[in-house]
Order: C-alpha cells, then sequence, then structure tokens
C-alpha cells in the first residue's frame, strides 16, 4: 500500500482530537497483533468516542481509498484484528458505555466497547443474565463478540452471540450510519441484516451500538466434575448425556495433556489415571434442577470408568471455573508457539475427532491438546510447537490442515466461535464452493466497493 498523506493524517486528528490520534511507533506496535502474534504496523490509531466520530472517519478513509480496521479488545485467534494493508486501526474501546438497562422489556443497550464481563456484572444487579461467555470475558468487548459472533460454555444450553443481538447501528465503510432489527422479539420488516454484519468480522460495516436480549437469572445451579480413566468414554459420554433428556447448561471437556496443564489452579485436582474431564452444569428452578441431577448420576451409575464429584459450594465452583479459563495462557508450558484451532463437529462424531488428534499427534511427533465446548461440538484444538525449530513448524502447518479436512469429513465446520480472519482464509474452499464463495464475496463488494474495511480477511488479497 502507498504511504498515507500527512494531511489525512492531520484531519483525523481534528475528528477525535491530536490526544486520540496517535503514529508513535510503541503504539503502533500496540494494535499490530492480537492472539495469533502475527504483528502487522498500522499507519496510525485513532480512538472515536462516538458514532459520528466513527462516521466522519470512515467518509474520510473512503475519500482518500485507506484501510480501516476496527478492533475491539485484539483478543481474538484468527488474526481478525491485523492490519494486513497498514492503515488506521481503529480501536473503540472510548465508546464503552451500557446506554440503558430496561428491565420491563429483558434489552441492554450498549457500546462496542463495553467489557463483556463488565456488561455481565450490570444486568446481573437487575437480576438478569447475558449469557453469551468467551472464556477471555473479562477482556473481551462486546462489540468484537458480535464481529466474531462469540459463544463460550454456555451456548450448549442459550446460544451464542447472534441469539442475543436484537438490533444493531452500524457504520459503512462510506460513513452512512445504518440501522437494523428492533426493541420488539418479533420483526420481519425487510431482510434479517442483524445476522448479515454479526459474525461478519468488520468487513461489512462498523458496529457502533447493540440492543442486547437478557434474560432472568436461574434461582439454582448445581456443577459436577467427572473425571474418567477413558478418553473414549468420556468423549462418548456428551451424546449419552444430552440423549439422556438432561440439558446441561454447560457441558465442557478436557484432554488428559489440558488437566495436566492447568491442574495446578486446583486445590483438588483430578485423580491420577485420569484421561479425560467434563464440567457439567444443570441450572433452572431447583425442583427441575433436582429431577436432571437424579438423570446424570442414574446415567453414571455402574460406569466404572467415572467419577462424579459435586461442587458443594462457590469456592469449588470458582477453582472449577478458574482451571477452564487457565487452559489458553497456561498451554504454553508445554512449547513456546502454539496454532489455536476451534473445528465444530455433530456431536456424535466427537469421539473421532478426539481420535484423529490423538494419532496426527503421534503421526507428526507433536503435542497436540483438545478441550472446549463439547455440549455443541465445538473442540478447541492446540497444537504446540516451536516455531525456530523447522520441522516442528512445518509439522504444525500439516497439523492443521488435516484437522480441517477431518472436521470437514465428519460433517464440522473449519470454526465455531474464533472467526475466519486471515489466518483460516485459504481453507474456505474446503467447507465452501466456489458459488457460496462467489456470493460472499458479491456482498462485500456492495458493502465495500473500495474494498477499505478491514482488507485480507476471509478473502485475503494473494500474497498475503
Amino acid at each position: 500500500m502507498s504511504a498515507i498523506p500527512s494531511h489525512f493524517i492531520t484531519e483525523l486528528a481534528a475528528i477525535v482530537g491530536s490526544s486520540h490520534c496517535t503514529t508513535r511507533r510503541e503504539d503502533l506496535h500496540c494494535y499490530s497483533y492480537d492472539g495469533t502474534a502475527r504483528p502487522y504496523l498500522p499507519a496510525v490509531v485513532v480512538f472515536p468516542e462516538n458514532t459520528g466520530e466513527v462516521s466522519r472517519i470512515m467518509k474520510l478513509a473512503s475519500t482518500y481509498g485507506v484501510p480501516v480496521i476496527p478492533r475491539g479488545a485484539g483478543t481474538g485467534m484468527t488474526g481478525g484484528v491485523v492490519p494486513l494493508q497498514g492503515g488506521v486501526v481503529m480501536p473503540l474501546t472510548r465508546m464503552n458505555r451500557i446506554i440503558e438497562i430496561d428491565t420491563d422489556n429483558h434489552i441492554a443497550v450498549v457500546e462496542p466497547g463495553v467489557v463483556t464481563g463488565d456488561l455481565q456484572n450490570a444486568v446481573r444487579h437487575h437480576g438478569f443474565f447475558y449469557p453469551p461467555d468467551p472464556a477471555s470475558l473479562k477482556y473481551c468487548t462486546i462489540g468484537g463478540n458480535a464481529a466474531e459472533c462469540a459463544g463460550g460454555p454456555s451456548a450448549v444450553k442459550y446460544g451464542v452471540t447472534k441469539d442475543y443481538i436484537m438490533g444493531l447501528e452500524v457504520v459503512l465503510p462510506s460513513g452512512e450510519i445504518i440501522t437494523t432489527g428492533a426493541r420488539t422479539e418479533k420483526s420481519v420488516t425487510g431482510y434479517d441484516l442483524n445476522r448479515l454484519f454479526i459474525g461478519s468480522e468488520g468487513t461489512l460495516g462498523i458496529i457502533t451500538r447493540l440492543i442486547l436480549r437478557l434474560l432472568p437469572l436461574p434461582p439454582h445451579k448445581e456443577t459436577f466434575l467427572l473425571t474418567s480413566t477413558s478418553l473414549k468414554r468420556a468423549t462418548e459420554m456428551v451424546s449419552e448425556i444430552l440423549s439422556a433428556s438432561i440439558k446441561p447448561c454447560t457441558l465442557e471437556y478436557m484432554d488428559k495433556t489440558t488437566i495436566g496443564v492447568v491442574s495446578g489452579y486446583m486445590e483438588d485436582p483430578p485423580p491420577k489415571g485420569t484421561e479425560a474431564l467434563l464440567i457439567v452444569e444443570i441450572d433452572g428452578e431447583k425442583s427441575i434442577v433436582a429431577e436432571q441431577v437424579g438423570r446424570l448420576r442414574a446415567l453414571l451409575q455402574d460406569q466404572p470408568e467415572f467419577t462424579v464429584r459435586q461442587a458443594g459450594n462457590t469456592r469449588e465452583i470458582d477453582e472449577i471455573w478458574q482451571a477452564r479459563r487457565a487452559i489458553s495462557p497456561s498451554v504454553l508450558k508445554l512449547r513456546p508457539n502454539k496454532i489455536s484451532e476451534d473445528v465444530a463437529v455433530p456431536r456424535s462424531r466427537i469421539p473421532e475427532l478426539v481420535a484423529f488428534t490423538e494419532t496426527l499427534a503421534k503421526e507428526l511427533d507433536l503435542i497436540i491438546l483438545t478441550f472446549g465446548h463439547a455440549g455443541d461440538g465445538n473442540i478447541h484444538v492446540n497444537i504446540m510447537l516451536d516455531r525456530s525449530i523447522p520441522e516442528e513448524a512445518e509439522h504444525g502447518i500439516m497439523a492443521k490442515d488435516r484437522l480441517f479436512r477431518e472436521a470437514i469429513r465428519l460433517g464440522g465446520t473449519l470454526s465455531g466461535e474464533h472467526g475466519i480472519g486471515f489466518s483460516k482464509a485459504p481453507y474456505m474452499g474446503y467447507e465452501l464452493n466456489e458459488a457460496t464463495l462467489s456470493v460472499m464475496k458479491q456482498i462485500k463488494s456492495l458493502f465495500d466497493p473500495k474494498n477499505i474495511l478491514n482488507p485480507g480477511k476471509i478473502f485475503p488479497p494473494s500474497g498475503v
């Protein structure tokens, strides 16, 4: 990309104020990467405060043909906020107001920079909860969650981000401002543009306001830790639980390697010989929870591979979840680098997928661990390696390719919640045919004819 003229940056600073526009090299580095740890420097970073400023920035960028990359907290794992072609990175962190909590209609209206965990805490004081709960909830933002259609452990019962967004305010690449959806539970006025923007990874428009659906807090919850001496039986148990008319709000899975790296966070770690574990939570009215717990215990009776531990208090529950949420940073104890994938398969095919990763690890002499949201088939596969060792780096790429092919063969998908970004873009053809990809490209061209909004994502230019 050609250099950005200095007067463009001067005009940017005039929109947001000079203190909210920076070209300092150390600042540029801070906004050059995400969880992929593959940095590309932007030319400038700009921090708008409101929708009007976002609109003016996009009009300016459209005039000059300068790329703009909207950014949340940068916790993504596929390079979705990496400025591949330089240009402007636009963090929306100043737009962090919870505008309204409407308790009568079970709605919250928020700006995109609101931290997900902060929203959850705020609505809890009103007797409500916002179900999407990605592992990075203490840092990630609602806008970023919407751009990636984030999920989390609660998705097995409650669904993902797209199920809780009722309406949006969006700034288009031209600077025009549109609204989608409504504050009502029903609305079929025109096309469902909500779903078009949710999960579009900031390639079609910049979300500047969200209307979110809230749910009443469940009055009761029970948490179980199921440890198993058989990896196969643990993965099979996922479908067995759901087929037994048990509706958990959480059904998480960890393999032996994952357990090993997080057991230090547990005062009472799993017993020796544990090959896998499941975290099962059931919530709702106390009588319904009791009935569901009875079904779970009956299912596990006479299953010698399993040990059942029921959390007795808040401390024990917190200990289990601290271990679960510590997985991503803790695995770097094993090797200095990782390829973090989030394929999803039909729940009945989880045992096959996990068995495949075990074989793959042996064949390529790599550490490959599996964990994640087994209740909805979304298994996180971490391929651990040292990129400074050429053979390991090459084997890591081979493992990723073979993992994707196997997930598709099993009737699954490349990504359950991380999105495509640029790291998965070369593999899109494994899942989608040319006609489907062509329609997506036409939609991108319609909204962004100059290709200035987050270019190089989903459909990367050649050479990237």
